[in-house]
């Protein structure tokens, strides 16, 4: 069967491939992105984490002159997603991401970060408990940037103001958070409960257990779910030790991505066509379904319309994939005939 291309709205690194590295040459780049390919993705948005200033401007310079340089970023990278610096730096709320270089909102810091980028943000996740929020979310939407809530400790009348400013989406929605939580009055009932967002979900049976994941898809609605990855370095790649925005990264055989020696999870190592089985084989969408929440769904909350095209097998293994003139074919890439 022939469909749409996939598309990763979270994906911070592939197959070895850290996009969050200042070193990031064109060749890493197309390289990931082909890897992508074979998972039946055309369209994505590499996402850089919380870093300083003076880090965060460098990685984002190193993505954008990768992206223009690359055979397949212009294909590819719809935009970037920058998750991060304004998030909430307590504990359990911060997750992988480094607590001291979490700062205010500040739309000052974008407007510097970002000035001369050539491919732009298109979505910006925050915390919006944190002061200064409301005028970074009013910056990003003039902007036409797609706000996400993320590692935040957002009550309801928050994530209600947040909805009515023009925030559109949860960030892997269930994750970021504490292990122990008031038990209804929390961050999660809050987003689950608000029909103005949507949300992502990383469905790879490590950040979300199966049960949980049902009853959150079915409380959003197939039409407000979308399946991103997560991904990092770790993904597509043999188990063991990668490299993730200048922190060690241990990758398991079970799937898991922890940082060396502890439980925090540091992204994940699904690929998008596996989350899309997922789905089918735990009884929580059918392929149709499942599919619209890893193609339409999030190319519509970027406006766009599903890109290239993939064909699966029965078993729903991607068989080919093409955008533009590439295509992947049976475990080969190369121009279309």
């Amino acid at each position: 069967m022939e469909t749409a291309g996939l598309f990763d709205l979270q994906v911070n690194g592939y197959a070895g491939i850290d996009f969050n590295d200042a070193g990031l040459t064109p060749a890493a780049l197309d390289h990931a992105l082909q890897a992508m390919l074979a998972a039946g993705v055309t369209r994505c948005l590499p996402t850089l984490i919380t870093a300083t200033e003076a880090d965060l401007t460098a990685r984002l310079a190193a993505v954008d002159a990768a992206v223009a340089a690359s055979r397949l970023g212009p294909l590819m990278v719809a935009g970037l997603h920058l998750e991060g610096p304004f998030l909430n730096p307590a504990a359990g709320f911060a997750g992988c991401h480094p607590a001291a270089a979490m700062v205010a909102p500040d739309p000052a810091l974008l407007d510097r970060a970002t000035a001369g980028l050539r491919c732009r943000v298109r979505l910006l996740t925050l915390a919006p408990e944190r002061a200064g929020a409301d005028a970074v979310i009013r910056w990003a939407v003039a902007r036409g940037i797609l706000v996400a809530i993320g590692h935040a400790d957002a009550g309801a009348a928050v994530v209600a103001e947040a909805a009515g400013l023009g925030v559109r989406m949860s960030t892997h929605l269930g994750n970021g958070l504490p292990q122990m939580l008031p038990k209804l009055d929390n961050p999660l009932m809050a987003q689950l409960a608000e029909d103005r967002l949507t949300a992502g979900f990383i469905a790879d049976g490590v950040h979300l257990p199966v049960p949980a994941l049902r009853a959150m898809i079915r409380a959003k609605g197939p039409g407000r779910s979308v399946l991103v990855t997560d991904a990092v370095s770790a993904a597509a790649a043999p188990p063991g030790r990668y490299g993730f925005a200048g922190m060690a990264i241990d990758g398991a055989a079970d799937g898991s991505v922890r940082l060396p020696g502890g439980r925090t999870l540091a992204g994940s190592a699904l690929t998008l066509d596996r989350a899309v089985r997922n789905l089918v084989a735990w009884d929580i969408a059918d392929f149709t379904g499942a599919l619209a929440m890893a193609s339409g769904v999030p190319a519509g909350l970027l406006g766009e319309a599903p890109a290239g095209r993939v064909v699966w097998s029965d078993d729903l293994q991607v068989r080919s994939a093409q955008i533009g003139d590439v295509v992947y074919r049976s475990g080969i890439a190369g121009d279309a005939a």
